[in-house]
């Protein structure tokens, strides 16, 4: 392609308003422009990326026996209902009617409807496995979106679906689609890590996230620095410490008055308080059923998404002031759980504790008086715990399960999430097959996803510097950029024009920057868009000599027209 005819709207200036790298540089490179919060034009340059990002997906899928489907983004909201999804996803769901009032949604994921097609075509074990997918537009209503293509409202997704008879062949599906993602996201030249993850409103019994490292990561990653233990803190778990004097004897509870006393580091300052530690910090919680009180140590976070999964809470959010009153006396600041009723029959429907309160002797915790607290609160005599749980959000220097070593934390960017759905699904779908002994046994579902665009926006996030993007050869938009300096020196166009037509022919994505414009110009558009390796014909065109530029490397040599192709294709090759 010739420049001179190509659409690269580059831009010289930052957009005004824009945090991300990768959003800023997508839009001063003329890779995308908004059309309204969330929604994005893609413009050539950007779907020539796209274009090879879904190629490598497919390759790789179709590698471990996958067949692409391409599913209608209209789906019946019936559909939805079945599968009892409904309320999980209504905020986040674009819904609509057609013209006789019947109601559709557009497509945020395709389980509901892939399930569909295998309970009317697959009877028989002898049909699995099967490994379906699609690469199709998404779209989901987020409340916030931002940072260019990292979150949006519209968006392209890879989703593929495993069949299986038995978890032993889930487990099969989902190491090859761990293993299929391992290629993609290397073919893409992405530092990624996988990590243990929360399965959310998907359901399931297990999913592994792939991270992008990048400060300018949403998730917030929990790694061991001696093992190979990596996981959302989300899902993460650390070692339960013992904690000092945390079991010995004590007295009966004793109530003392506080007043004043709000937060827990009130309570430490405190005169006859104690340390963090040594407190019960409850929090009140809304779920379909009504209120939990969940129970940490005064010093440790409670982590909400591990609170709604062994809940099993289709939403969950704080009690208000108000709803806490009510149902405990007191506000905030001291409330606690000792003598309080719980059960379908009270207020409280139950009450549920971190695992590190288990046998905690010698606590203080509210009283459900505002100014008063309890002390020599012992856990096991003075609280109903209808059960303990791994409530605890996992911090920097806090021993790995997995060998004891320290965790530290990072951010990380997901840019891809597969799910061992099992049998949520077809259950409830009534997608079964026969078995070898005629007897019906719903099929094991897996789900696999991946969004091109956010995994386009990962790898400039990641690959960039003071200069523009920097793409891997494997999807920059073109491979090699010829600059042909001086537009009006006869030399130097024949020269340009002889190696962009050799360089097409052998197969390399090539662009040829014909531009009347300042050498200037040219290398910093060059740079902006990234391509890997830039030619440049210029005054030494009449002795068969040109500068060869890397752009990940800087690296800059002049060469012989004779042995270019040799060169370039060799610097190509080192790219992922």
């Amino acid at each position: 392609m010739r420049w001179s005819q190509s659409f690269i709207p580059t831009l010289r200036e930052e957009p005004a308003g824009v945090e991300a790298i990768s959003h800023k540089l997508l839009v001063r490179a003329g890779y995308i422009r908004q059309l309204t919060a969330g929604v994005y034009s893609l413009l050539p340059l950007a779907q020539r990326v796209r274009l090879k990002v879904m190629q490598i997906i497919r390759e790789e899928m179709n590698l471990i026996g996958g067949q692409e489907f391409a599913l209608s983004a209209l789906q019946p909201l019936e559909l939805w209902e079945e599968s009892g999804r409904l309320d999980a996803v209504s905020e986040i769901m674009f819904r609509l009617k057609d013209r006789k009032r019947s109601e559709l949604a557009l497509g945020l994921t395709h389980e509901e409807v892939f399930t569909t097609i295998a309970r009317s075509s697959l009877n028989s074990y002898k049909q699995l496995p099967q490994i379906w997918y699609q690469i199709q537009t998404k779209f989901r209503d987020e409340a916030r979106p931002k940072a260019g293509l990292l979150r949006v409202r519209e968006f392209t997704m890879k989703d593929a679906y495993s069949f299986d008879f038995d978890q032993a062949g889930l487990d099969l599906a989902f190491q090859k689609h761990h293993d299929a993602y391992v290629n993609i996201f290397t073919r893409c030249g992405l530092d990624f890590r996988a990590v243990q993850a929360n399965s959310g409103a998907m359901g399931g019994s297990a999913s592994t996230e792939f991270m992008a490292i990048t400060p300018s990561g949403e998730d917030t990653l929990v790694l061991c620095s001696s093992c190979d233990y990596a996981a959302n803190q989300e899902r993460a778990e650390s070692v339960v410490e013992e904690v000092s004097g945390g079991n010995a004897d004590c007295g009966p509870m004793q109530e003392i008055s506080t007043p004043g006393i709000r937060t827990i580091k009130e309570l430490e300052e405190f005169h006859g308080g104690g340390s963090a530690k040594h407190q019960i910090k409850t929090l009140v919680y809304v779920v379909p059923e009504g209120l939990v009180l969940a129970l940490v140590q005064g010093d440790q976070e409670l982590n909400e998404v591990k609170l709604q999964a062994a809940l099993k809470a289709s939403t969950i959010r704080q009690a208000t002031e108000e709803e806490i009153v009510g149902a405990l006396g007191a506000k905030p600041g001291s409330l606690g759980a000792c003598s309080v009723k719980a059960g379908a029959e009270h207020k409280i429907k139950k009450i549920v504790a971190d695992t590190r309160l288990k046998g905690r002797r010698n606590m203080l915790t509210g009283a459900n008086k505002d100014d008063v607290h309890y002390n020599s609160v012992a856990v096991d005599r003075d609280i109903a715990v209808h059960e303990f749980l791994d409530l605890h959000t996992a911090k920097t220097g806090e021993s790995c399960i997995k060998c004891g070593g320290a965790l530290t934390l990072t951010k990380g960017l997901e840019i891809g999430h597969i799910f061992k759905l099992g049998t949520r699904y077809s259950e409830i779908m009534k997608a079964n097959v026969l078995g070898v002994d005629g007897v019906p046994v719903p099929i094991v579902m897996g789900s696999y996803g991946i969004g091109v665009e956010r995994l386009m926006a990962a790898v400039a996030e990641l690959s960039n510097d003071d200069k523009g993007l920097i793409w891997p050869s494997s999807i920059a938009p073109y491979q090699v950029v010829i600059v042909c300096v001086n537009v009006k020196d006869e030399v130097q166009v024949k020269l340009a024009e002889d190696l962009y037509s050799q360089f097409n022919e052998l197969g390399m994505d090539t662009l040829l920057d014909d531009r009347d414009e300042r050498a200037g110009v040219k290398f910093n558009d060059c740079e902006l868009i990234g391509v890997p390796v830039r030619i440049t014909v210029g005054k030494k065109a009449g002795a068969g000599i040109v500068e060869v530029l890397d752009r990940k490397t800087k690296k800059m040599d002049e060469i012989a027209v004779a042995e270019l192709v040799d060169a370039v294709s060799s610097m190509l090759s080192e790219e992922p």
